[in-house]
This record gives C-alpha cells, sequence and structure tokens, in this order.
C-alpha cells in the first residue's frame, strides 16, 4: 500500500509556509517518519535542511541561530527519543532565554494511546522548560498555534524561550482549510517596543546622578541597546562589566569597561544598574554580602530580569534601548555626581591586569608532565583571529582560561546551565549564518566528547569554522576538587585521545599539536582549511580560576567559596 499523498494544503506544507514567510532561512533537524512530511515540504519551499547527529545538537544550533540573527531558530525532531534527546538542548534554550521553536510529531490519532512506536505524551515533558506546549490534532489549528508559539518564543507578551509544537502524522498530512490560513497569521506583527513611564525615567536620573560610584551590568536583554548604554556611561563616567550573555555589546575600548577588576568594582559601587541582567550566581544574586551596601537600578523588557533577587529602588519594566536614552533625553546640565578617579582607578588596573595577562598567556610554564600550558594554545589563537571573530568557548576547566583569554566581539558559551557540550554545535550554527566571519571553537577534550559526532555534520554541510580541542586527558576541574578534597582521583580520567584522527576519519583537515612552537603554522593551515579542527594537548596540571575558586565543590550559600565566607558573614551579623 502507497503512503498517503501530502498536498500542498496540507498542515505540513502550511508549516513550510510559514516558517518561510517568518524568515527562517534554515532549520536544524534529524530525520524520522513522524516528521517526515514536514522535512520534504521545508526542502520543497527552499528551506535549508542541516540535519545532525543528534537531536540536541539541532536545539543548540537553533539556540545559537537565534541569538546570532535575533531572529526565532528552529529544531525539527522526530517523536520519542528523539523529544527525549532534544529535551537538554531546550532546558538550556530555557534558561538562556533563547527563542527556539522546537517541532516534532506523534503517531496517528487512530493509534495514540495504543502503544504505537514512539508514543509519548512529549508536552508533559517539556512543559516546565518551555514558554508554550502544545499537540496540534485538527489541521485547521496549525496556523494559529504557529503564530502563537512564534510570538511567545520571541517574548512578545513575556519572557522569551523555547517553544514546542508536535502534530500526530495525519494532522500533518490532512489538509488545512484555506479559510483559516489567515494572512495575518503567517506576517510577524510585533510588539512596538515598550517605553518607559516618565516618572520612573526621572526617579532613575536623579539615583544615577546622585551616585558617586555607579555600576552598570548588562546581559541578555540589553542585545539592541549598545549604542543608548555607551553613551549614557560617557555621559556618567560609570563603571561597567559585561557578561557572557552581552559580551562585546560596549567596546573595550570603553573607558569604562572594567572587566578585569570584577571583583572588586563589586564591592565598591554605590549604585548598581543591572540592563537585561539577571541577578544568578555569576552575580552572587545581588547579596549585600557581596554588594555591600549599594542600591539597585532594575532595567528589563520582561519581569524574570527585572526583580529576581534583589528589588531595585527604581525598577523600568520596559525595552533597555528606549529606557536607556530616555534617560540621557532626561539628564540634567549638570555633571553627575561620580567620582571619575574612581573609574579611572578601576581603568587603568583593568588596562594593567589585561596586559600583564597576556604576557603571562604567552609565556606560562609547561607543566611537570612536559605537556603545554592551555593559556598557549590561547595565546596563539589570539594572536590569529581577526577583530569580527565570532568565538564560541566550552568546556569546565578550559572555558575558564578561554573567557578571559579570548577577545570576542561576538561571544558563546554554555551559559548559566552551564551545559557544556554546545561549543561544535553553536560554531556550527555560527559559520552558517555568518560564513564571512572567522568562527573558532574553543574547547575542552571532554565538553568536545559530548557532540564530537557534529564534526561530520561541519564536513558535511561545509560549515567553515576551526575547533580547536585543548586536550588534558581529564575533567579538569572535578580531579582537582578530588584531589583536595577527598585525597583520591576517582572516573575523572580521560585518555588523550587522537581527536585528530577521528575528525580526519570524517574528511575535515585535522592535525595535533604538542608543541607551542608548532601552533601558528598548525593554526594557519586550519585558517585555510576550514571545516578544521586543532587537537591541541595541554597538561592537567594547570589550574584555572573556577578550580581555585570553590566552583567544584559547590558551596552552600554562595557559587564561589569566597563569596560563601562573605554571605555567612554577613547572615551571622544580622
Amino acid at each position: 500500500m502507497a503512503p498517503p499523498p501530502i498536498g500542498d494544503q496540507s498542515a505540513a506544507a502550511v508549516i513550510a509556509r510559514f516558517l518561510k514567510a517568518r524568515g527562517v532561512q534554515r532549520v536544524y533537524g534529524l530525520c524520522g517518519g513522524h516528521v517526515m512530511p514536514i522535512w520534504m515540504k521545508l526542502d520543497a519551499e527552499g528551506i535549508r535542511i542541516v540535519d545532525v547527529r543528534d537531536e540536541r545538537a539541532a536545539v543548540y544550533m537553533a539556540h545559537a541561530e537565534a541569538l546570532l540573527t535575533g531572529g526565532l531558530g528552529v529544531a525539527l525532531v522526530t517523536a520519542g527519543p528523539g523529544v527525549t534527546n532534544a529535551m537538554t538542548g531546550i532546558a538550556n534554550a530555557h534558561v538562556a532565554r533563547a527563542p527556539v521553536l522546537v517541532l516534532s510529531g506523534l503517531p496517528p490519532t487512530a493509534q495514540e494511546n495504543r502503544g504505537a512506536l514512539q508514543d509519548i505524551v512529549h508536552t508533559q515533558l517539556v512543559g516546565s522548560i518551555t514558554r508554550y506546549a502544545r499537540t496540534v490534532r485538527h489541521p485547521d489549528l496549525v496556523p494559529q498555534e504557529l503564530a502563537e508559539a512564534a510570538s511567545r518564543a520571541l517574548g512578545e507578551g513575556g519572557e522569551p524561550g523555547p517553544v514546542y509544537l508536535d502534530f500526530p502524522v495525519d494532522t500533518l498530512r490532512a489538509d488545512v482549510a484555506r479559510a483559516m490560513q489567515l494572512p495575518e497569521l503567517f506576517t510577524r506583527n510585533a510588539l512596538a517596543p515598550q517605553p518607559p513611564h516618565p516618572q520612573a525615567v526621572q526617579a532613575a536620573v536623579a539615583k544615577l546622578w546622585a551616585a558617586k560610584r555607579p555600576l552598570f551590568i548588562s546581559g541578555r536583554g540589553a542585545h539592541d541597546a549598545g549604542p543608548a548604554l555607551s553613551a549614557l556611561l560617557t555621559r556618567l563616567g560609570a563603571a561597567y562589566l559585561d557578561t557572557g550573555e552581552s559580551r562585546g555589546l560596549v567596546s573595550d575600548d570603553h573607558p569604562s569597561v572594567v572587566a578585569a577588576m570584577r571583583g572588586t568594582v563589586m564591592g565598591q559601587a554605590d549604585l548598581v544598574v543591572t540592563v537585561g541582567r539577571r541577578l544568578d550566581f555569576q552575580l552572587a544574586y545581588g547579596s549585600p554580602a557581596v554588594f555591600g551596601s549599594a542600591e539597585f537600578i532594575r532595567i528589563a523588557d520582561c519581569a524574570a530580569e527585572l526583580r529576581d533577587n534583589r528589588r531595585g529602588a527604581v525598577e523600568l519594566l520596559a525595552d533597555p534601548a528606549l529606557t536607556l536614552q530616555a534617560i540621557l533625553d532626561a539628564a540634567p546640565a549638570a555633571e553627575p555626581a561620580t567620582d571619575r578617579s574612581w573609574v579611572q582607578r578601576l581603568r587603568s588596573q583593568h588596562e594593567q591586569r589585561s596586559a600583564k595577562l597576556v604576557q603571562a598567556m604567552q609565556a606560562a610554564p609547561a607543566g611537570r608532565d612536559g605537556r603545554m600550558h592551555p593559556n598557549r594554545a590561547l595565546a596563539a589563537l589570539r594572536e590569529a583571529l581577526p577583530d569580527d571573530a565570532i568565538v564560541v568557548a566550552d568546556g569546565g576547566d578550559f572555558l575558564s582560561f578561554a573567557r578571559v583569554g579570548l577577545p570576542a566581539t561576538t561571544y558563546l558559551d554554555p551559559g548559566s546551565l552551564g551545559c557544556i557540550g554546545v561549543g561544535t554545535p553553536f560554531g556550527i550554527a555560527a559559520s552558517l549564518v555568518h560564513p564571512d566571519r572567522t568562527v573558532v571553537v574553543a574547547t575542552g577534550d571532554g565538553a568536545f566528547g559530548f557532540n564530537a559526532m557534529e564534526i561530520d555534520t561541519a564536513v558535511r554541510h561545509r560549515a567553515p569554522l576551526l575547533v580547536m580541542v585543548a586536550n588534558n586527558g581529564s575533567w579538569a576541574i572535578e580531579v582537582r576538587d578530588q584531589q583536595e578534597t577527598h585525597g583520591k582521583v576517582v572516573g575523572t580520567h580521560l585518555q588523550f585521545a587522537d581527536h585528530a584522527a577521528m575528525a580526519r576519519a570524517f574528511g575535515m583537515h585535522a592535525e595535533r599539536v604538542e608543541k607551542p612552537e608548532d601552533l601558528p603554522g598548525a593554526i594557519q593551515r586550519a585558517m585555510a582549511h576550514r571545516p578544521a579542527l586543532l587537537d591541541v594537548v595541554v597538561t592537567p596540571e594547570a589550574a584555572s580560576s573556577d578550580a581555585k575558586s570553590g566552583l567544584a565543590w559547590v558551596p552552600d550559600l554562595q557559587a564561589l567559596g569566597a563569596w560563601d565566607d562573605a554571605e555567612r558573614n554577613w547572615r551571622a551579623q544580622g
């Protein structure tokens, strides 16, 4: 018996036309029978399908696409294990608040709840890590459900993040009534950016112009606010910290940037302004134990970034770019009370530390085992990167080295979920979105292993990225924690596996590098033959800042040991 036909008015065809109308150029996925109707209709509409080797990688790639384009990332995964495999990627997008649409299928409705192949209630599994999760059983409801899901993902009226829709395969084959294919559902009617309340703007101006040591910290929600933020920093002479969520938003050359003095400035500021940034573990939850008596101003376009952990003396629920510009427009002619000598000292110390870091990286000594320090690999890579490079950092221990060792105007990493393994998938998507820019993945060997098979995806799709694997043969942070805390290493050593040989087996240019002097030539050759992989053997003896911070043993009250001690002392005084 031949399978039923899939017509031009089928739900599958409508899904493909919807995505094309919304500007989707790529869908990341892994094929299966329950999504085959969508798969083939995407191809018919000219939407590129990037087929991957594991569904979580598909969601990671859609996540990166969303962050880099500012639009909707789309992943298509099959039923049952396709969805369960995708859940780690969905969870990461959930925590990162990335607008990702995940589509899947189900057995035909006549076989529902009868033990059909891959018959499982997906929406119950993903409900807690999505903004919207629905099964669409009637074809006529497909257009409106797609439109609603896309709006939820993009944060139109709420917090952005991943959404999920699935469809029984007979629904996908069925026609959607033409009357239900309303043109308004296929066009994004984006909400106008919300301006701030004038009274709240005046209250913020009063606080800012009275502060002596103002500090701005930006995050995901500030992605369109760079020009206004830079202008306000200049007007105030305030200090500024970026985060992995918004790195590159303000130029490193700006005199307000004091990233190398993070701990100092957090403890000295008397007014802290968060712009689209949650006060999570990376910012000590905003605790007075770390921030002292500082007041807060919170600026965000969604509640999740407005009032978590610390309430603001002023809270502005509005578009961050419009809010910062409104503050500038309402600024008095008088000079602010900012202690500019304070910021200048911090900036000078930041520059000194940054310069010292570069020198130290270039001269980092080998370990007692004779293997090179990971900073030598990063120093050589740093020299080869153009100013507009996209840097993806991944790993545990190696991430700690890479995030401070590699400058970047566009930067991606595992985020606050600590979702290591995103590196190669993120890099593949980045290189497809921006084939004209240099994309580099700097990853530890443990993190690389999670999605190492996506090397095959990179080769097949000619994704022009460079993957540098820092191969220390271990889960290094955990090894150090076990040695120092427990006196014994258990289950945290890996092999010094030949990742270059694996990459060559998939047709990728790859080299294994064991000596620092061989790095410049190897990097040059890799850049000329992307996609490429460099397997750089480094010592596991190098101790990163994260390895020394207490992060590995998970303190009770704060993420870092020093902050945990400060938190205990502060609570005891209360």
